[in-house]
């Protein structure tokens, strides 16, 4: 029998890895080729979209909390007169979309029905909540498409944070189309980060200087607060299925907020490439991985979320978002 030492062969795991490493890398590579040429091939404009009429925004009043019912009537009252407008125009699919906002329990902040349209909408008693989070939807997220927003992460969010927390739902900018080359580029994130900063100051009038403010983003969204991140006062910035933020690491975003990332193992944003080129006076792509840990963000436990349910009720993911909104972070499960 022969008793000499026989080296451990680890063979097949270490293969594997291997094997799934060089196939992640040629993905990377050909998915960056693909979006490299689609920015030369395509205008970056896209196709117009068909105008849709509707009011300019009501003229409010500075935001404080003896202006809110207020401003929740006049927005009211706008979008009843959108819905009113664009069934006139024969597009019956913003008018219920529209219509639907202009229910008597809706509250917004803001609403504006003309383009793709724009909208703000609280969940909670705003004027007296000391935990506010502002979620921020990425690309494809329309008025036609808000109720799913609405419904799936705003909502959902406010339900578990009880009395003392509020949520508003901020479709404050135009957002990209998930199939598009504007995806692709942080050119709506700039035109979005100025607007997002302007809202959250006009909050700040109605919540106050104590309230903990969270700023929740998704997919392209994560790219607005990216742009929108230096010196904003608020607590915490959480990206989640993020495409990158624009910025090279967390200490880029030059913020004094707690930055937390994180991207569920179903989510398929995970084989998107994560680097960014410069092209003919434009960026194509979006920077580095916000998970990844040379960035440096607070990575913290998802589950299997895929790139929609990160808010999902009874996730592992919408638990962490929680604790993090309501202050509790000791409490949130790190990856």
């Amino acid at each position: 029998m022969d008793f000499r030492a026989k080296p451990i062969v680890r063979g097949n795991a270490d293969t594997s890895r291997q094997r799934s490493r060089r196939l992640r890398r040629r993905l990377g590579r050909t998915l960056l080729a693909a979006l490299v040429t689609a920015a030369v091939v395509v205008p970056l404009s896209g196709a117009a979209r068909q105008e849709i009429p509707a009011p300019p925004p009501a003229v409010l009043a500075p935001l404080t909390a003896s202006t809110l019912d207020a401003a929740y009537a006049a927005n009211r009252a706008d979008a009843a007169e959108a819905a009113r407008m664009a069934a006139d125009h024969g597009d019956h699919t913003r008018a219920a979309a529209d219509r639907a906002m202009a229910a008597p329990s809706r509250r917004f902040l803001s609403f504006d029905g003309r383009g793709s349209g724009r909208a703000a909408e609280v969940f909670g008693d705003l004027a007296h909540a000391d935990r506010v989070a502002v979620l921020v939807p990425g690309s494809d997220t329309t008025l036609e498409t808000y109720g799913r927003f609405r419904a799936l992460s705003a909502l959902a969010l406010y339900d578990r944070l009880g009395p003392r927390g509020a949520v508003i739902a901020w479709l404050g900018y135009e957002t990209p189309g998930t199939v598009s080359t504007t995806v692709i580029t942080p050119d709506r994130a700039e035109q979005a980060a100025p607007l997002l900063r302007a809202f959250l100051h006009r909050l700040r009038g109605v919540a106050g200087r104590s309230a903990h403010l969270s700023l929740l983003c998704h997919s392209y969204g994560t790219v607005v607060c990216g742009r929108a991140a230096p010196g904003l006062d608020v607590s915490d910035i959480v990206v989640f299925g993020s495409p990158g933020t624009g910025a090279s690491s967390a200490a880029a975003l030059r913020t004094p907020a707690r930055v937390w990332a994180a991207r569920g193992s179903a989510d398929w944003i995970a084989y998107v490439p994560h680097t960014s080129v410069g092209l003919f006076g434009t960026t194509v792509g979006l920077g580095p991985d916000p998970v990844s840990p040379s960035f440096g963000a607070r990575v913290f436990r998802t589950g299997t979320a895929g790139h929609s349910d990160y808010l999902a009720p009874g996730s592992v993911s919408l638990a962490n978002l929680t604790r993090i909104v309501l202050g509790d972070t000791s409490e949130v499960t790190r990856a």
